[in-house]
């Protein structure tokens, strides 16, 4: 490609392409992230049930702790991308072409439904249900359980606290 042939156009396009393409990416690892999450935690159930051992419950807030930050983190760049594409990059275009009205349209068409509220108000519970509530009715029924020892108590009070975070996390990125 000539010197001549490298535009801020074409930068930008290209750009583009490249966040797009990590949007995507990021899309489907947040969303494997849930059943990965599903499918750990009944691991956990199972095995803590079947050998009857209480205290493996604990494993399952590590697991929704881990797994619930990674899904947050990725949740909050998907949006950043479609936030810089329609804040930033599709204004410069607009204005570099010459268009009238936004380019990349979708980025804000689909941000007009009049469902989408509603949608994402119930996957922010359905989040809270996975990565908070769950590994919360975990710890409360090692709680209840004879397995109860003091340093565990100290771990599972600590899990309580990170959960606590983690779900303040959830609902304070909801807000934006």
């Amino acid at each position: 490609m000539a010197a001549e042939d490298v535009t801020e156009g074409r930068l930008l396009l290209a750009e583009y392409d490249r966040i797009k393409e990590e949007q995507k990416t990021r899309i489907g690892f947040r969303d494997n992230l849930l059943y990965f999450t599903l499918a750990a935690v009944t691991a956990i159930l199972a095995t803590a049930v079947q050998s009857g051992q209480a205290q493996l419950l604990l494993a399952v807030p590590v697991v929704c702790l881990v797994l619930g930050w990674t899904y947050l983190v990725n949740d909050e760049k998907i949006s950043a991308v479609g936030c810089y594409i329609r804040d930033q990059l599709g204004p410069r275009l607009a204005e570099l072409s010459g268009a009238h009205g936004a380019v990349f349209g979708w980025e804000t068409y689909h941000r007009d439904d009049a469902s989408r509220t509603t949608r994402k108000r119930l996957q922010n519970v359905m989040d809270l249900l996975t990565y908070v509530a769950l590994p919360m009715i975990c710890v409360t029924s090692f709680w209840c359980s004879p397995a109860v020892r003091p340093a565990l108590v100290a771990v599972s009070l600590a899990q309580t606290l990170s959960l606590a975070v983690l779900g303040w996390q959830f609902l304070r990125y909801a807000e934006r």
